[in-house]
């Protein structure tokens, strides 16, 4: 079988890797999940009981969570180095180290963001303190961001990598939230154009977004999650 990402919408930060897989070429499946609704079902359970997205259904049927395990999962399969480098090549290293910073520190800091946005009940008082203390926080790091950004069109070179792909799911959020002004950080604006703009990445935003584009040709369709859980959940 091919392999099965499942992704949330809306905004999931799934949909970066997405893209990473369209840049891969290789044949795989999606598994669309609602994170407003079905996430929080207890079907929902039988796939990854911390409720978060994305997952990866492997061939062999194993559930793999975490952003980080998934595109490290893609690269060890990337034998024509579409979306990594090869190991132990400073390359290699700096796409890991970009990598990590995007799914730590800066996917962090949105958290207060979130959790003032998915208040129910809401709390203005607590809401705003939320706010404002995640937009201090956001900020810190788009600062963190546009320093490491090098020279090269990429973040770890003249192409687009899984480091790429992270970004691309995670830093939209900015937008969303109004955290930051984008011509405050030229460098991530314009590596943020490059990589939404690339055909990859606007076919992982059309299919977030419900439509059915045409692809590369790896994408090999949708799957249910009641599917995905009667095959393989526990």
């Amino acid at each position: 079988m091919h392999p099965i990402l499942i992704y949330g919408f809306p905004a999931g930060s799934s949909m970066g890797l997405i893209g990473a897989l369209e840049w891969l070429g290789q044949p795989y499946q999606l598994c669309r999940v609602d994170m407003l609704s079905e996430m929080k079902a207890p079907l929902y359970d039988k796939i990854n009981k911390r409720r978060e997205t994305p997952v990866l259904v492997t061939p062999e049927g194993r559930f793999l969570t975490e952003t980080m395990a998934i595109a490290l999962w893609m690269e060890a399969r990337d034998s024509t180095r579409r979306i990594s480098y090869e190991p132990k090549t400073a390359e290699a290293d700096r796409l890991h180290q970009m990598a990590a910073f995007l799914n730590t520190s800066f996917t962090a800091a949105f958290i207060p963001l979130w959790a003032a946005y998915e208040m129910d009940p809401p709390d203005p008082a607590i809401q705003a303190t939320l706010r404002a203390f995640g937009r201090e926080q956001v900020v810190r790091r788009h600062e963190q961001l546009e320093e490491l950004i090098g020279d090269d069109p990429y973040l770890a070179g003249a192409r687009p990598t899984l480091a790429d792909a992270i970004l691309a799911g995670v830093a939209r959020w900015a937008d969303f939230h109004k955290a930051v002004d984008p011509d405050a950080y030229p460098r991530l604006k314009a590596l943020r154009q490059r990589v939404e703009t690339d055909p990859a990445m606007t076919f992982a935003k059309s299919i977030e977004d419900g439509s059915t584009p045409v692809g590369s040709g790896a994408f090999k369709g949708h799957v249910s999650l009641a599917s995905v859980v009667t095959q393989f959940g526990c």
